[in-house]
């Protein structure tokens, strides 16, 4: 999985501390951070002209092209922690047991029970 952004670093510091990876690889514009066991990672690349997507979807918007789903033990332990790395809690909120946030470059991402 590979994430456009503004600035590649930015984005992948933010996902290394809210999954507690590491920085596997960083290239001034692609990024990339992995868990400990090393099963996954994900990559973050500095796109020029990038827009942020906009949550929900809008007409005439950029829209969401995919996001990511983080499983979590305690979710209000887990908002405030992305809250205080940088993420911002959307609006629209669709689940009881879901809450959309937003990363540092606008995408969207949910953590759930």
């Amino acid at each position: 999985m590979v994430l456009d952004a503004p600035d590649a670093g930015e984005l992948a510091g933010f996902y290394a501390s809210l999954l507690e990876w590491e920085i596997y690889k960083a290239e001034p514009a692609f990024v990339t951070v992995a868990p400990p066991d090393g099963v996954a990672y994900l990559a973050c690349q500095t796109a020029e002209g990038y827009q942020r997507p906009v949550w929900p979807n809008a007409a005439q918007a950029q829209q969401m092209m995919m996001h990511l789903d983080f499983e979590v033990s305690d979710l209000e332990t887990a908002v405030g922690h992305a809250i205080e790395l940088g993420a911002v809690q959307a609006e629209f909120q669709p689940q009881s047991n879901v809450r959309v946030m937003l990363d540092p470059a606008g995408h969207p991402f949910c953590l759930y029970t």
